[in-house]
């Protein structure tokens, strides 16, 4: 065997240096015939031959995953989790899955996972504010080795994540897998992928008389009024106490609002007027109009300050509430709470551009491993996230799109039927950055924890303090500023 043949030269090696460190010349040894010389190898070749045969096949599957993972841990095309069922470690999973936690889902998957690999013990930890939390964490180390990327600049993914395979590797595989891109080394990989439209309570829309999905900002407002006029739901439930559902809004800037995939990582901080009203109900000022417009008309709950997003899920399963804007993940967990889940629906986001409605998919929260755990950890933590992605089933579940290329996609996309579907593409070169730059600048936060500019347009319209013009023009203000400031250019 390679393996015993490497050992027995370390060893001899080892022993002749023994020998010369205690001062003590080596006796020669004497010159072989070349005879002697060919019967002594044909004997070695036979020993090989007799131990290769008595070798058991589990120890020739170990030497072959220790091969795949020769010079370090594999990457994850490389891995093949049939080789490695008897990996021990134990590692450590950080994540926002606070009610998957509670209700027992994220256990029962780890249960399925150790009857393949039983002698991997997966600890959990779920944090409630993961936003700012986990990079708190992060900033400390103290979180494991398996986590859900935070909104980390990418230049710094090296710093903390492992490499998980190139991008030309793995998008080969896998959908949505060029968000934590860096230099051609994939960091991070979607749990599952959302797509971007609205929950809505099919009976509700029913009662209204709602014959129609709505496909412009416009028909949308025209149709909560028919919500509050004729039922008693809530038109539109705006989850304003929980602050992050606010800042899912931001999900519609790009795509769904302007039908460009270049849109918010390209040209979204080139833009200098990016939220002016283009005048024909799309765009990011028609978005957030029909928010503040259905604040101002009275067309949420009565009291915006107390709204619960763990209540509001069965709220909207009884009929209780009409429409939430929320990714496409919300949908299971809506189904499950309440005696109703066919009365569920989802649909694509009301805004129409140039005759098209636009989807907006893409990856959610992605995994990633932490580049200080040590490579039995990582090795451990890679096969519990192949299995997560591959074999858990948890993104079909979770009403996701699909993460695995040729992978199966929940019957609730049905509504998408005739809307293209689309994906952001990522920055150009040298400017991955650049967003998060003028986001902490300006304090607006698109897509990175601004909950805050959101809940203000709520808190504007409710108390007439200022007109949605007003919240945009100074959104401009302080977004120009951002861009003198880090002298970016304006082109658009």
């Amino acid at each position: 065997m390679k393996f015993r043949k490497v050992l027995a030269i370390c060893l001899a090696s080892a022993m002749t240096l023994s020998v010369a460190a205690c001062g003590q010349a080596a006796p020669a040894a004497p010159e072989a015939s070349d005879s002697e010389e060919a019967e002594t190898e044909e004997a070695a070749e036979e020993v090989e031959e007799e131990e290769a045969e008595e070798e058991p096949a589990e120890e020739a599957e170990a030497a072959e995953a220790a091969e795949a993972a020769e010079g370090g841990v594999p990457t994850y095309t490389q891995l093949d989790l049939s080789k490695y069922g008897d990996t021990e470690a134990t590692i450590k999973f950080l994540h926002h899955k606070t009610d998957r936690a509670e209700d027992g889902t994220m256990d029962k998957m780890v249960a399925e996972f150790n009857k393949e690999f039983p002698n991997i013990t997966v600890e959990m930890e779920a944090v409630t504010d993961y936003a700012e939390d986990s990079l708190l964490r992060l900033s400390t180390g103290d979180w494991g080795d398996i986590m859900f990327i935070p909104a980390v600049d990418k230049v710094d993914l090296e710093t903390y994540f492992m490499p998980i395979d190139s991008l030309e590797n793995l998008s080969a595989e896998l959908n949505f897998v060029d968000s934590w891109e860096y230099n051609g080394q994939c960091y991070g990989i979607p749990y599952m992928a959302n797509a971007q439209g609205v929950l809505y309570n099919k009976a509700v829309f029913e009662e209204a008389g709602i014959a129609e999905l709505p496909k412009t900002p416009t028909e949308f407002l025209e149709d909560l009024q028919l919500i509050k006029d004729k039922t008693d739901a809530i038109p539109l439930y705006t989850n304003y106490a929980a602050g992050w559902t606010m800042g899912a809004w931001d999900a519609y800037v790009g795509i769904v609002s302007n039908g460009d995939d270049t849109y918010v990582n390209q040209k979204f901080v080139h833009t200098a007027e990016p939220f002016k009203d283009p005048g024909d109900d799309t765009g990011i000022y028609n978005l957030y109009r029909i928010l503040y417009d259905a604040v101002a008309n009275g067309l949420i709950e009565d009291d915006y300050t107390t709204t619960d997003w763990e209540s509001c899920k069965g709220m909207l399963n009884r009929g209780e509430i009409g429409t939430m804007v929320l990714g496409s993940w919300a949908y299971a967990q809506m189904q499950e709470a309440g005696d109703t889940p066919e009365n569920v629906g989802y649909m694509p986001f009301p805004m129409t551009v140039g005759g098209t409605q636009y989807v907006s998919a893409g990856g959610d929260y992605n995994y990633c491993i932490n580049v200080n755990s040590d490579d039995t950890n990582k090795l451990a933590s890679l096969i519990f996230v192949k299995w997560m992605v591959e074999k858990s089933n948890w993104c079909f579940n979770e009403g996701g799109y699909t993460v695995v290329k040729g992978g199966d996609n929940p019957d609730m996309y049905s509504a998408f039927d005739g809307c293209e579907v689309l994906s952001d593409k990522p920055a150009k070169a040298g400017e991955e950055t650049l967003l998060n730059d003028v986001n902490a600048e300006s304090e607006l936060s698109f897509n990175a924890g601004g909950n805050a500019k959101v809940q203000r347009i709520v808190e504007a319209a409710a108390t007439g303090s200022e007109s949605l013009d007003d919240i945009y023009a100074d959104w401009t203000q302080v977004w120009n500023d951002a861009q003198e400031e880090l002298e970016v250019s304006v082109d658009y």
